[in-house]
């Protein structure tokens, strides 16, 4: 079974302004694919957000981040990603909004990103409880495989 941190990333949230939906979703939708070890509120802060990965990335097989994807100021999840990953994953997030697409013009407007610190996946969601299920089912599939490959199985990838 793959292990998993949660992190949600709302100023809102961190201070119990308002409940988090996005990361009991999140562990709602993977149940039976993985088992959530950790789970997080943080503020949006960029250096806040870069230790918990850290702290994180070699203790789980999957980081899911949710928030913090999107235009606004407070907006800097996939900046923290960026400086922590090793490696991006471009296509996960691109298979994200492209899907996302075909419901909503606004997909367009994330800069979700993915990629692998040393053997953990850090994959970013959006902050919305629909939006991050929607994408989670594009991609769920995938994670498994992701985490084997990361962890460096032989196995061919051709079916």
């Amino acid at each position: 079974m793959i292990t998993i941190a949660v992190l949600t990333l709302s100023d809102k949230g961190s201070r119990g302004e308002r409940a988090d939906a996005s990361g009991p979703a999140i562990a709602d939708t993977l149940r039976g694919v993985g088992e959530m070890k950790h789970y997080d509120i943080l503020p949006d802060e960029k250096d806040l957000i870069k230790e918990k990965l850290l702290e994180y990335s070699g203790k789980v097989d999957v980081i899911l981040t949710t928030g913090g994807t999107g235009l606004s100021p407070r907006d800097v999840t996939p900046e923290a990603t960026l400086e922590v990953i090793e490696r991006e994953i471009p296509g996960i997030a691109e298979a994200m909004r492209m899907e996302g697409l075909k419901k909503t013009r606004r997909a367009m407007l994330s800069r979700a990103v993915a990629g692998v610190r040393g053997k953990t996946l850090i994959i970013n969601l959006p902050g919305s409880p629909v939006a991050v299920k929607e994408n989670l089912e594009i991609i769920l599939d995938v994670i498994p495989h992701a985490v084997e490959k990361i962890k460096g199985s032989p196995e061919e990838c051709a079916r």
